[in-house]
């Protein structure tokens, strides 16, 4: 009797036990999921957005950058580059002290020139060193190398694609350094060319010898000589925007722009057909006052296309290769 007595003790005991157990480790699950559900309730809902961060739908779409906010901006960029700056300011100082110069050696050497040169001086000698062919030259190289840089070194140092990244409109960000460089360069001719004309014209005028801005054709020398910086200018950001280097882009506006022109050079019709093309060319026609020249030399309004032309197809080249990955 005993024993039974024992026995169920111990039955009643080990069934008291598991439900002891049963019931703690219920109450310990529903006090994690309890936990769980007031975790879920304290972050914020990713369908839900926060007070502090308003969504994307209530921002709206970004505003497209406007042009006028594109030209600032590259305007900035050139300002920023010292080099440039330097380049352009000291690039126009030695055109003008080549033009200038050149008039202050005739001034100086009018006693050694005989009879035939004085009487034959004006106007043609006169406006010829109002802006020499050799400050010409400079011009192409100074402009050109500077506006090939200035979009060349964006490819090299990889900003473009920081640019690009802010911009996605890549021919709207082209057609603002288009007309950026076109601007600058446009002022830079236009101040290099008065100077050098008036200044050159003052020095002569001791030999009375000074062609007035109101004399035939003087106006458009001015105009065409500031007119060749800006032509260069576009010429070089359009093959610095296709090779991509900074490198080959200069050695190809030299090349194109200097070179080609002078190595042809004979009175062979087919060769002074190709050598009207060139904006080199084109300017000597400009900047010559007398006339009688029978084709296939370069009309006036044939000089004046050929620098039209060139700005078009340097802007188009630029605008169409702009679309490939940098």
């Amino acid at each position: 009797m005993t024993e039974r007595l024992v026995g169920q003790d111990l039955v009643i005991r080990d069934l008291v036990g598991r439900d002891l157990v049963t019931e703690r480790l219920e109450t310990e699950d529903l006090g994690t999921e309890d936990l769980a559900r007031r975790s879920r309730a304290a972050e914020p809902s990713a369908a839900e957005p926060s007070a502090a961060e308003p969504s994307a739908a209530r921002r709206g779409p970004e505003p497209r950058a406007r042009f006028g906010d594109l030209l600032a901006a590259e305007w900035i960029k050139l300002r920023s580059l010292r080099s440039v700056s330097w380049s352009v300011v000291l690039g126009g100082l030695l055109v003008i002290a080549m033009n200038v110069g050149s008039a202050l050696s005739d001034h100086l050497n009018w006693a050694d020139y005989g009879e035939p040169v004085r009487a034959d001086f004006f106007p043609d000698w006169s406006i010829t060193a109002a802006f020499t062919q050799a400050a010409a030259m400079v011009t192409l190289l100074v402009v050109g190398s500077i506006a090939a840089v200035l979009v060349s070194s964006e490819y090299q140092t990889g900003m473009i694609r920081t640019t690009f990244a802010a911009v996605p409109a890549r021919r709207a960000v082209m057609a603002a350094k288009l007309a950026v460089a076109f601007g600058l360069f446009a002022g830079w001719g236009a101040v290099v060319g008065a100077v050098s004309f008036f200044g050159s014209q003052a020095i002569l005028s001791l030999r009375d010898v000074g062609v007035p801005i109101g004399h035939p054709g003087a106006l458009r020398v001015v105009v065409a000589s500031a007119l060749l910086a800006p032509v260069a200018a576009l010429v070089a950001t359009g093959l610095a925007a296709l090779l991509r280097h900074t490198a080959a882009a200069i050695v190809s506006v030299v090349g194109l722009l200097l070179l080609l022109p002078a190595l042809l050079n004979s009175p062979r019709e087919w060769v002074i057909r190709i050598d009207n093309v060139f904006p080199l060319t084109a300017w000597q026609r400009l900047t010559e006052l007398a006339g009688g020249h029978e084709p296939p030399a370069l009309s006036l309004g044939g000089a004046w296309a050929v620098y039209a032309v060139w700005v078009v197809v340097a802007a188009g080249l630029a605008l169409v290769v702009v679309r490939r990955d940098p």
